[in-house]
């Protein structure tokens, strides 16, 4: 569906209002100083903020004009911002900000005294088509990856650059839109730094798509999981050929968490025809038990470290593929962000 315009989205938030506090106990308003929308009820105002992004920034000036409002309307106002549809980020930010939300889509989180308002699990009604140009983009990723890397210290900006093997100018249009959008800080002498090392995550994953990869499942022979992540590696590394383990396989081999029965491993194209001679690769979607995936970026190697012989991408690189894995994939993330990747909470 289409993103509706601003009036039509006040329409429709004033019909989810209605529905959830019963019509004859809302009155509403537009507004044309302060919030978007005001929405009285329950002895409650609501004072809404709406905007047509989601994302970190937008969400951000949202909170700021609504918590703005509230504080001068009293004890009684409840600041709330409206998107199409909010996700873990926006969710988290305001949170954090003891600020309430809903969107297009039918989900919110009101909560005061006199007045709760929970609605959870409805999907985004509004998905646009194809991918828009984002911080997070494959190639643009690179410089988030680096990020997260480097946790231990600031990046100047041109080091940042070459560790992410970009040139300086697109490096610095990158970093300068995190910053705008709150993600990162700079300090006196000009280094970058995640502000917030679990947002930036969280970030990165809700705009990561696995599935933008290339994806080619198969079968591969071994009496383990195990053996057939050994089988794999081995014939790629005697090949020079590049890869890294991911999803259950890379976090079993970062932290011994959670058996698991479908090996994947980031290769490029003559990597999937050396599988198929060297350890018996077949293609067949039906029972596999190895997944091949040809990156849509080659940052996705970037990181990568050798664990028990076996070459394994970045943390923060596993963490993201593991929530498009099946079986135990979400434990293991749990577990791999809470072990792994410092400053990050498992949410």
């Amino acid at each position: 569906m289409a993103l509706p315009g601003e009036a039509q989205a006040l329409r429709i938030i004033g019909s989810l209002l209605s529905e959830w506090l019963g019509t004859s106990a809302l009155a509403l308003e537009s507004s044309q100083k302060g919030p978007d929308l005001v929405a009285k009820g329950r002895g409650r105002t609501l004072l809404i903020g709406y905007e047509r992004s989601a994302d970190a920034a937008a969400i951000k000036s949202a909170i700021e004009q609504v918590t703005t409002s509230a504080a001068r309307a009293g004890r009684q106002a409840l600041p709330v911002v409206a998107v199409p549809f909010m996700g873990e980020v926006g969710q988290r930010l305001c949170a954090e900000r003891g600020v309430h939300w809903l969107d297009l889509s039918g989900n919110a989180s009101i909560r005061a005294n006199g007045l709760v308002i929970v609605v959870g699990g409805r999907e985004n009604r509004f998905k646009r088509r194809g991918r828009p140009s984002s911080v997070f983009s494959p190639k643009a990723a690179r410089i988030t990856r680096q990020l997260l890397i480097h946790t231990d210290r600031a990046l100047l900006q041109k080091e940042l650059a070459k560790l992410a093997d970009l040139d300086a100018g697109y490096t610095s249009k990158i970093v300068r839109r995190l910053e705008v959008d709150g993600m990162v800080e700079r300090d006196d002498a000009g280094r970058v730094r995640p502000k917030d090392f679990s947002l930036l995550l969280d970030a990165w994953s809700e705009d990561y798509a696995f599935d933008k990869h290339r994806i080619v499942r198969g079968q591969v022979a071994g009496r383990s999981s195990d053996q057939v992540v050994r089988r794999i590696s081995s014939a790629l590394k005697a090949a020079g050929a590049p890869h890294a383990a991911t999803g259950l396989s890379g976090a079993w081999l970062l932290t011994r968490f959670a058996t698991f029965r479908v090996t994947t491993f980031f290769v490029n194209e003559a990597g999937i025809e050396l599988l198929g001679s060297e350890v018996g690769f077949v293609e067949e979607e039906r029972g596999a038990n190895t997944w091949l995936v040809v990156p849509n970026d080659e940052g996705v190697l970037h990181g990568a470290s050798t664990k028990h012989g076996v070459r394994c991408a970045h943390p923060a690189q596993v963490y993201l593929d593991l929530l498009a894995h099946p079986e135990r994939a979400r434990e293991a993330a749990v577990e791999l962000r809470k072990r792994l990747l410092p400053g990050s909470e498992a949410r």
